[in-house]
């Protein structure tokens, strides 16, 4: 079966009000409100507050800054950065809308946001090669309360209204344009605790695994804890109860029949592919990776031709099987859609209508089902497999990318190798039929939370061993039929990438980001550096592609042995308006980095000493211009030692014909030599220009800093000779202070001393 996928819709960018004016509190828009609750019921002490902020309006203060033209310098050799040590730590974050780079600064408490241009390379001056610039000076963003923990991880919504500060333990979100108070640069912003009564206060008991705004929603983000659950928390309603609860239940088949053997680790939304958009992919710590599906924040927006694409696909397709177990699915998901989506039963004939907005809805007396563990398929015989064998260690880390009609999973292994998988078939919902939901309503009967325990099919893997992925089969409607049977989609292995990493006791830490232009690129970050991986096949975008597989070029190196800790503190991947990506990343040092990556083209590595004391120390490392074959030369043709050469002459048949041979010879071995030197030189034209240009600036700045040293150089010669007259000066005073008459002078013994104690004050000794 082949997968398809709807057109794109190009969402229109968000709007993001000027950073000097104060917007109003977040709204919640008039579908999106939910009626106030009953004067019977308690109000939490969340919402007092809020109930009790928006009665009150405070006051805007009167602003104390001036506003004068920024400065623009490389974002490396920024104020926020100069200082070694006083950020990294806390991650980054980048507004697209308002081009703006906010970091976290640990030592501060305060987020700094810091606004970045990106220089046409036409306008470069003073021979600098710098393309991305910050604004001096920056703006810091200040919690209005102590946090009490150790920031580790920030993120922006898509309206960049609000920044998600989480830690180990604690969550909290910090409202931008909701200002308390502002003194000069320095703005102090309104920020409420996340589940305060879920996390614990004292770094102990239930951890923070990742957190994650949702992409089609921005007031909606999820959170997976250490206690196997997945919250869906929304921002215009409460923080401290979850929105949607999904307490996870893997079974895994031939093990035992608990959670308790393997730990969640990373989880990742779907993107824009029919029912992936509804699914959230979980990554388990033995490599397992189960889905969710569907999973709808109440009251997003979606494509509403999106939607009635899903539709049609599952009423075509669906009711109209022979199987009761498809008829069965299929009713189940159409109920679903028609009740989140209700704009679907009603015939409307207004085409403007572009979105459409999710109900809240749970059933009642069914559940979601964890799909998975995936199995993998093998394309040489046709099977399926569990986890490789392959991969050592512990899963680390996980992203999703939809590239055209593909959807790639990546699994990132503390042994330093990337699995690298796409699903052979398309994603469908799930239910456990007789599970119930609990459902938390208003006096209304308005659904406002929901919770249900997801339990996995232990069934599933042995079920899908009859009905293979859709890419192995041929009967085109018996495949679709077994899409709809319930049963988890297969992988397809594209390829295990080694990044040959030094072996650790605890493994490697890595980091998966994906890239913003490209989306067969992704990056990963680990204690030796960063690496670019870009996939070259994909068998449902590109069939007759031959498989090849993913090249891996590194973009920064660090030279450090020790790759259990990562040295990033934050990285964020910037697309430019010349279709370039801008790689900005900031070490746990301090430092602050910026590799520009145009097109396809490969980096040139860089070479990063965490241990040295500037941000100069970076510096382009030597690579080879040409092959080691080339720069050999051409291999020398082997002659026969024999004798008979010297009795022919030129004008015999025999003559000519060894002629003719020996200017084969030559011509195999030099002119073709010369010929692959030719073709060799004008593949690295660029690159060679490039390096003579970067040496002739080099030469340039060595010969200015050897006539800055030869100035300096007199300058102190004159200063040596000042104050060699200045000591001979001093040595002729201590000279002439010896002549003088108290020179010569003892000091008085102890005796004498206790004899002049006793003398009066005129020298004259009483009696008694």
């Amino acid at each position: 079966m082949t997968r398809i996928t709807a057109p794109e819709l190009s969402p229109s960018p968000p709007d993001s009000p000027p950073p000097a004016r104060r917007s109003p509190a977040l709204a919640t828009p008039p579908s999106r409100r939910r009626p106030s609750p009953s004067p019977s019921l308690a109000l939490t002490p969340s919402s007092a507050s809020t109930s009790a902020t928006s009665s009150r309006p405070r006051p805007r203060p009167s602003p104390k800054r001036t506003y004068s033209p920024a400065q623009w310098v490389p974002v490396s050799s920024h104020p926020v950065f100069a200082l070694r040590g006083a950020v990294g730590g806390g991650g980054a974050a980048w507004d697209a809308a308002g081009s703006r780079l906010y970091v976290w600064d640990p030592s501060a408490r305060g987020a700094h946001r810091v606004s970045v241009r990106i220089r046409e390379a036409e306008a470069e001056r003073d021979g600098e090669e710098v393309a991305v610039e910050a604004a001096v000076p920056s703006e810091m963003l200040m919690p209005e309360m102590d946090l009490g923990y150790e920031v580790t991880h920030i993120s922006l919504n898509t309206d960049v209204s609000s920044l998600l500060l989480a830690g180990s333990h604690n969550i909290n979100v910090l409202h931008v344009h909701e200002r308390v108070s502002e003194d000069g640069d320095t703005i102090i912003c309104r920020t409420a605790p996340v589940a305060s009564q879920i996390l614990p206060t004292n770094n102990d008991g239930i951890k923070v695994l990742q957190t994650s705004w949702h992409p089609f929603s921005s007031s909606h983000f999820g959170v997976l804890t250490s206690d196997a659950v997945f919250r869906l928390f929304d921002l215009s309603f409460d923080l401290e109860q979850p929105e949607q609860e999904f307490y996870l239940q893997p079974i895994l088949p031939g093990r035992c029949q608990n959670a308790s053997s393997i730990c969640p680790v990373a989880f990742s939304y779907g993107s824009d592919h029919l029912w992936d958009r509804f699914s959230v992919f979980i990554l388990f710590s033995d490599g397992s990776i189960f889905v969710l599906c569907p999973v709808v924040p109440f009251g997003c927006d979606y494509s509403k031709k999106h939607i009635e694409e899903i539709y049609e696909d599952v009423n075509t397709f669906g009711l109209k099987s022979s199987n009761p177990n498809v008829v069965t699915n299929s009713h189940l998901a159409i109920a679903w859609l028609e009740a989140t989506f209700p704009e679907l039963l009603r015939q409307s004939a207004d085409s403007s209508t572009l979105m459409s907005r999710a109900r809240a809805y749970a059933p009642v007396d069914d559940s979601l089902t964890l799909q998975g563990p995936l199995c993998r398929v093998c394309e040489e015989n046709n099977e399926l497999e569990g986890k490789s064998s392959s991969c050592e260690g512990k899963a680390v880390g996980f992203v999703y990318s939809s590239v055209g009609k593909d959807s790639v999973l990546v699994t990132a292994w503390g042994s330093g190798q990337l699995q690298i998988d796409a699903l052979a078939d398309e994603i469908q919902p799930q239910w456990s039929i007789g599970v119930p939901t609990r459902l938390d309503v208003d006096s209304h009967g308005r659904i406002k939370s929901v919770a249900m325990i997801c339990d996995s099919n232990p069934q599933d893997s042995s079920a899908l061993r009859s009905h293979r992925s859709s890419s192995m089969g041929s009967n085109v409607k018996s495949n679709t039929e077994a899409v709809w049977m319930g049963h988890s989609p297969p992988l397809l292995r594209l390829s295990i990438v080694d990044l040959a990493l030094p072996k650790t006791s605890n493994g490697s830490s890595l980091s998966l980001f994906l890239d913003p232009l490209v989306p067969e690129r992704f990056y990963c970050a680990h204690g030796g550096g960063l690496d670019m991986v870009t996939l070259h096949f994909l068998p449902f975008s590109y069939p007759e592609m031959a498989s090849t597989p993913p090249s891996v070029h590194p973009v920064l190196t660090t030279g450090n042995s020790d790759t259990s800790s990562p040295f990033l503190s934050g990285f964020v991947a910037i697309a430019d308006a010349y279709g370039h990506v801008q790689l900005v990343g900031i070490t746990y040092t301090g430092e602050c980095f910026v590799v520009e990556m145009k097109g396809w083209k490969e980096p040139t590595p860089l070479q990063l000493d965490i241990c040295s004391k500037d941000i100069k120390d970076v510096e382009s490392s030597t690579t080879g211009m040409i092959s080691k074959e080339l720069l050999a030369g051409p291999d020398p043709p082997i002659l026969p030692s024999s004798t008979s050469l010297r009795s022919l002459t030129p004008d015999s048949i025999e003559g000519k014909s060894t002629l003719h041979h020996y200017i084969k010879v030559f011509h195999e071995h030099y002119v073709e030599y010369g010929h692959k030197v030719f073709i060799e030189l004008k593949e690295h034209e660029d690159y060679v220009k490039t390096e003579i240009e970067d040496k002739q600036k080099r030469l340039q700045a060595v010969k200015q800093s050897l006539l800055s040293i030869e100035a300096k150089d007199e300058e102190i010669n004159r200063r040596v000779d000042r104050a060699s007259k200045v000591y001979d000066l001093l040595e002729k005073r201590i000279e002439s202070f010896k002549m003088l008459p108290a020179a010569n002078k003892k000091p008085l013994s102890q005796a004498e001393l206790e004899f002049k104690s006793q003398l009066g004050p005129d020298g004259r000794v009483f009696l008694d």
